[in-house]
């Protein structure tokens, strides 16, 4: 495996410990980061893996794919369309096993035509934050009853990016969230709320179900389609910043490696709960960024998303 800058020498297919007994859920999992995550967890023989996406015909790929490489993976795939509540709730209500021991919210996307969601929401921050909220609520009571079987580690990761930092200091605009407001850069302010409400919602569970391991996980700038997918102006604005922040674009054999890292390969006692990890399993705890991050926010964050969940009906 090639080595870059940032991404130490964690090898995912030997210093994973085997995941005999647990189950696992990945969010956007047909394709990039999400595939490459379930195709890596799967070598080390979990129970069962769940995965999410919107097209049945690349999830049949991927699950042909992963028996061929790993004949005894057992998989389910839970279509579910992400810019609707009520489908995404539909969808985790199919999970059929009485624990969870590893969620990963990977799903994303980034600098997608302006638009509101199925519920009236800006569609960024519909697909990275409010489904993804809508998962883990309807997931926490297996999360938490898995959490007090003896010997259990449950982590549920999520998937944040650098540009959570264009948006922490204003905290998150409520008179944004619904929004379709267009424009070249707007995508820029669109894409690091919902990043950002990534990070506050991960620490937040940390300390609401502290038996549960939390974490909030920053890729690096990763080749996946968010990038590869853009139109020639923007794809050039990501390359640009990147090069004079001095940020190298890696390919996601390289992306993949910090969430699987909080995932599955660092012990439990080398996690801080509620943390915001860039590559690979570094920390990250400026005290410049105490004041964006902090408690009353994410609190006051969480319980404005529960009454949006709430309006959801099944």
């Amino acid at each position: 495996m090639v080595r870059l800058p940032g991404f130490g020498d964690f090898n995912p297919e030997e210093e994973i410990p085997s995941l005999k007994g647990k189950v696992v859920f990945v969010t956007g999992g047909t394709a990039g980061l999400g595939k490459q995550s379930i195709q890596a967890l799967a070598k080390h023989d979990p129970e069962h893996i769940y995965f999410t996406g919107r097209s049945r015909k690349s999830a049949d790929s991927v699950i042909s794919e992963m028996k061929s490489a790993t004949p005894s993976a057992s998989i389910t795939f839970l279509e579910m369309d992400f810019t609707s509540l009520a489908s995404v709730k539909a969808g985790v209500s199919k999970f059929n096993h009485g624990r969870l021991d590893i969620l990963i919210c990977n799903a994303g996307v980034m600098a997608v035509p302006a638009a509101v969601s199925k519920d009236g929401f800006e569609v960024h921050f519909a697909i990275n934050h409010l489904a993804h909220a809508m998962i883990i609520r309807e997931l926490l009571p297996v999360l938490a009853r898995t959490a007090e079987i003896p010997g259990s580690d449950v982590r549920v990761v999520s998937l944040t990016s650098e540009g959570w930092k264009g948006h922490a200091n204003g905290g998150i605009r409520y008179d944004k969230v619904r929004t379709d407001t267009g424009g070249f850069v707007s995508w820029l302010f669109r894409y690091g709320q919902s990043k950002f409400a990534n990070v506050i919602y991960a620490a937040e569970i940390a300390r609401r179900y502290p038996k549960i391991t939390s974490v909030s996980v920053h890729p690096g700038v990763v080749k996946t389609d968010l990038v590869n997918s853009l139109d020639w102006a923007n794809k050039a604005l990501v390359y640009i910043s990147n090069y004079f922040m001095g940020v190298t674009l890696v390919e996601p054999e390289q992306g993949r490696l910090s969430q699987l890292w909080v995932a599955a390969g660092a012990k439990k006692s080398q996690l801080v709960n509620g943390g915001l990890y860039y590559p690979v399993g570094v920390l990250k705890d400026d005290e410049k960024d105490k004041d964006a991050l902090s408690e009353d926010g994410a609190k006051k964050f969480w319980e404005w998303t529960d009454e949006v969940l709430d309006s959801v009906k099944a």
